[in-house]
């Protein structure tokens, strides 16, 4: 990465993290923490970051803000964290029309064949976390497929995976394991940074 490009990262609320209420716009989640490493590491090099993350959104709500919030800001690098809340909406209100796992992917796909043939940007896909911190939650088995579909896109596009879901739930399972979530899905501190030391192991060695 180089001191001219543009890292931009697009997703929910765990993406977002306050960042309308941060005056440099990246929140406090782990945008923030990979920004202040890139800094930190190589601040000759650092690329502009900027945090797209509206909290609440679906894979759906992209489709709607794609143009306006990642195809012109002309990216050089698109990182993808989006589909927690089409499981967790289907837990909470299970009469809802949702997306399911094969709407996801197919949505998902639209959105990388249209980056993909509007800019030259290098994607990254961000594994949908966790929901609720024991491996065998329902919505944890909820988020196989998805996590499933993340993978097949990652393939055909040649993208970068971060296999954030596999990092979460290898922590968890140590003995010692501490908290990662405020309440099941939104990170707390020690869940962001696993999540930005998971995305800069994954990526900074390909790009």
């Amino acid at each position: 990465m180089k001191k001219n490009e543009v890292l931009l990262f697009v997703g929910d609320s765990l993406t977002d993290c306050g960042r309308n209420e941060d005056p440099e716009g990246l929140g406090s989640g782990y945008v923030r923490i990979i920004r202040d490493y890139l800094l930190i590491t190589n601040p000759a090099q650092a690329p502009t970051v900027m945090n797209k993350g509206i909290s609440g959104n679906h894979v759906t709500d992209l489709v709607s803000r794609w143009d306006q919030d990642v195809i012109s800001e002309h990216p050089n690098y698109v990182s993808i964290l989006i589909g927690i809340n089409d499981v967790w909406r289907r837990l909470d209100h299970p009469k809802k029309e949702l997306v399911f796992p094969d709407q996801y992917e197919k949505i998902l796909q639209e959105l990388l064949l249209d980056l993909t043939a509007k800019t030259s940007a290098k994607v990254i896909l961000m594994e949908p976390t966790i929901h609720g911190e024991e491996a065998d939650s329902l919505g944890n088995i909820m988020l196989k497929p998805y996590v499933e579909a993340v993978h097949r896109l990652a393939k055909e596009y040649d993208a970068i995976l971060v296999p954030v879901h596999e990092a979460l739930l290898d922590y968890l399972s140590l003995p010692s394991a501490k908290q990662l979530t405020l309440d099941g899905v939104h990170m707390n501190s020690a869940g962001n940074l696993l999540l930005a030391k998971t995305w800069v192991e994954s990526c900074l060695p390909q790009l």
